[in-house]
């Protein structure tokens, strides 16, 4: 089937979309008002961006109304009313029911740390807190908000890493078994990343034919 995107609402584009690209990790970004509240939300748009500078980037759906979330109105520059610091969690196993849940919707100015029941703790070089739970925590100064439609993608510079002393093995690696960490599939569905393979090195390609 030949499918012409502009031709499709946009309910069945996003289900192409998130049927198609899976895995997708999930940023479990933690900012902080101007007024200093603790906002804590998952967001499924998210990857790595680059590495000289470390970078990542996530994507920002305006709310239905057309209004923008917190998480943008934080992560914004002090010039256009934000902060422009946030942190990317991990979101892992061990809480990924609290991940789904802080998706909703929230009075501004509540946070979802208490609704959730996750603690916040100090991150070493910016103001908004790290969840204390994940084992992986990536502090960010925005260096960038491209928007896209009714997106706003986010790129940030990674300005300081905590790393939980057990998942940190030699040389620098990361124990994934430790981690834990979930994919978002399509619908409700959601992934481990216990089940993965390995291709060696120099696999012998296969003959042309």
């Amino acid at each position: 089937m030949e499918i012409d995107p502009e031709l499709l609402d946009p309910s069945t584009r996003y289900k192409l979309l998130i049927g198609s690209v899976v895995p997708r990790p999930i940023a479990f970004v933690s900012s902080l008002s101007p007024e200093g509240v603790a906002n804590l939300a998952p967001f499924s748009y998210f990857n790595a961006a680059g590495h000289k500078p470390l970078a990542l980037m996530f994507s920002i759906s305006l709310k239905p109304d057309g209004s923008e979330k917190d998480t943008l109105r934080n992560v914004r520059p002090a010039s256009e009313g934000g902060t422009g610091e946030y942190v990317i969690n991990l979101a892992v196993e061990s809480y990924a029911h609290q991940v789904a849940e802080s998706s909703e919707p929230l009075p501004y100015g509540e946070s979802e740390f208490d609704y959730v029941n996750l603690s916040p703790a100090p991150s070493r070089v910016i103001k908004p807190p790290r969840v204390a739970e994940s084992p992986v925590a990536f502090e960010c100064r925005t260096l960038q908000i491209v928007p896209v439609g009714e997106f706003h993608i986010v790129i940030g510079q990674v300005v300081h890493l905590f790393v939980r002393d057990d998942v940190l093995g030699e040389n620098n690696r990361i124990n994934v078994d430790k981690v834990g960490a979930i994919g978002r599939m399509a619908g409700y569905e959601y992934c481990r990343t216990g089940d993965r393979f390995e291709i060696p090195n120099g696999f012998p390609k296969q003959p042309s034919v």
